[in-house]
């Protein structure tokens, strides 16, 4: 599950269309935003991708017709949920864009239903948030249509401030995305991030500018959220993973490189590797496996900006085989390579 919120403009729709136009993989998308609904869905349906006929009763786009998901998603929600999940293996993820106007985190605590909580983990919450607004130092672009859209809205049970709520979704949010960097200067961009600093509870979340809506799909998709799954033997270590960095906001076009050595690897100190080459090399994704020496298992490694993720987990994978994939400014898979030979087995 991925959650793609923002406020009304920010950009959802535009992201998304892309998504579903790059990525190769088979997504569910499920469109809440009052007053838009049905909008929302025949730009989504534009793309091209989404054929009506291939999905028969069962639509790929979901178009929630109630409009608050924090309010009332156990009357929609639940059994939209439960025969979206019918088909799931026809589907390798879910897409959730959200109304502006919803809390994220009583949708993330939905999630834990017994009906659904074996059935899905949520993946990340990414915000998208207008760059343009954000470099006049607003947090929306037109807050008197904002408005009119909760006057519009009989399900939203909660009356916090635009600003309140935009701070919710950064509090959660796992990757914000700058919308419209293409209109904006390098001093435009700069202010932009420079407020996201200021106003997040968790300064140094990843961000990223965008143009036209399109980020690639591995970083979208691949989020990992999961704190339940740390490595056995060094969980205490990984409340690093929490610390409020600052680091660079103004990414250049992404590049991806991928990694594959044969052999085992110690574990002590292999963290250290991994965190020095997210630093050193400005990788916003780092993901994969590594054989351990003494372990039945393979590590797997999640990162997302500097927050990294290793535990013990059983895959498809080959018992000798070491694959990364870095996604990032300066991804140089052969000096993480180099620097991996010292802690082989």
């Amino acid at each position: 599950m991925t959650v793609v919120t923002g406020f009304l403009g920010a950009g959802k729709t535009t992201v998304l269309r892309e998504l579903l136009r790059q990525s190769q993989q088979r997504l569910a998308v499920l469109v809440n935003e009052f007053g838009e609904v049905g909008i929302d869905g025949q730009l989504l349906k534009s793309c091209q991708v989404c054929d009506e006929e291939e999905a028969g009763s069962s639509p790929t786009i979901v178009e929630l017709a109630n409009g608050c998901l924090c309010c009332t998603v156990q009357d929609d929600f639940l059994p939209t949920m439960e025969a979206v999940l019918e088909q799931a293996d026809q589907l390798d993820g879910i897409v959730i864009e959200t109304s502006g106007l919803a809390l994220p985190e009583p949708l993330l605590q939905a999630f834990q239903w017994p009906e659904i909580r074996h059935r899905t983990r949520v993946s990340g919450v990414v915000t998208v948030v207008d760059g343009e607004a954000l470099a006049r130092g607003e947090v929306v672009a037109d807050v008197n249509l904002l408005e009119q859209q909760r006057a519009d809205d009989p399900s939203l049970d909660h009356d916090d401030s635009i600003d309140e709520l935009f701070d919710e979704q950064l509090e959660q949010a796992d990757l914000v995305l700058i919308s419209r960097a293409d209109r904006l200067s390098e001093e435009q961009q700069r202010h932009a991030a420079e407020q996201l600093e200021k106003r997040s509870h968790f300064p140094g979340v990843m961000s990223l500018p965008i143009r036209h809506g399109q980020v690639d799909p591995q970083l979208l998709l691949g989020l990992s959220r999961d704190e339940e799954l740390v490595s056995e033997s060094e969980a205490h270590d990984h409340d690093h993973g929490h610390e409020h960095h600052h680091h660079d906001h103004h990414h250049p076009e992404l590049l991806s490189a991928s990694l594959q050595l044969s052999g085992r690897w110690q574990q002590q100190g292999l963290e250290s590797v991994l965190a020095q080459a997210i630093e050193t090399m400005g990788l916003l994704r780092l993901k994969g496996r590594i054989p351990i020496a003494g372990k039945v298992l393979p590590l797997q490694v999640q990162a997302v900006g500097r927050r990294l993720d290793c535990w013990f987990e059983a895959d498809q994978g080959s018992e000798e085989q070491l694959n990364l994939v870095l996604i990032g400014r300066s991804p140089d898979q052969s000096s993480l390579a180099a620097q991996l030979k010292s802690l082989q087995a």
